[in-house]
């Protein structure tokens, strides 16, 4: 992994997030990653319709924001409903929720919300698998749309049909 932190096409901050999101200039980011503490005391704000307005802003046409959403067993009817719907309302035209297990955490699940701009989060890898062959040798769009396949209490609760 150390390879990809040399990559020019990435840049990787550890700083004050909430800042260097409002001094970012408008439509300047292709990828906006989020993988914050838990949303209390001073991350709160980070999970919150204001915030999201503002990397809302930020993010190029066809952009896409993931935010770790804590875990689904836990957490979905209240944490990660939430923040799917103060991604709706901040502006993005899209959500997707991946469940993952993450066996270091209590519960054993965790998960991210991936919110898209001007392009919808459940299909775009399908379409850049379209667009572009690449020798992989262990994704595929199938595995991606297995990722994003929701158990059925979580559909229950965001209302996914």
């Amino acid at each position: 992994m150390v390879e990809s932190n040399n990559d020019p096409r990435a840049e990787l901050l550890f700083a004050d997030g909430v800042k260097w999101v409002d001094d970012a200039p408008d439509e300047s980011i292709d990828v906006l990653i989020i993988d914050s503490t838990d949303p209390v005391g001073p991350a709160e704000g980070l999970f919150k319709t204001d915030f999201l307005k503002r990397c809302h802003r930020i993010l190029k046409s066809g952009g896409v924001m993931v935010q770790q959403s804590e875990s689904p067993l836990y957490h979905t009817g209240s944490i990660i409903r939430e923040l799917r719907n103060d991604m709706l309302e901040a502006g993005f035209d899209s959500v997707a929720t991946l469940p993952f297990p993450q066996p270091v955490y209590p519960s054993g699940w965790w998960s991210v919300t991936l919110a898209g701009k001007a392009i919808d989060v459940n299909a775009f890898r399908e379409q850049a698998a379209a667009n572009h062959a690449l020798p992989l040798e262990y994704y595929s769009v199938e595995a991606h749309r297995g990722a994003l396949a929701l158990p059925p209490f979580m559909r229950k609760a965001f209302a996914v049909e």
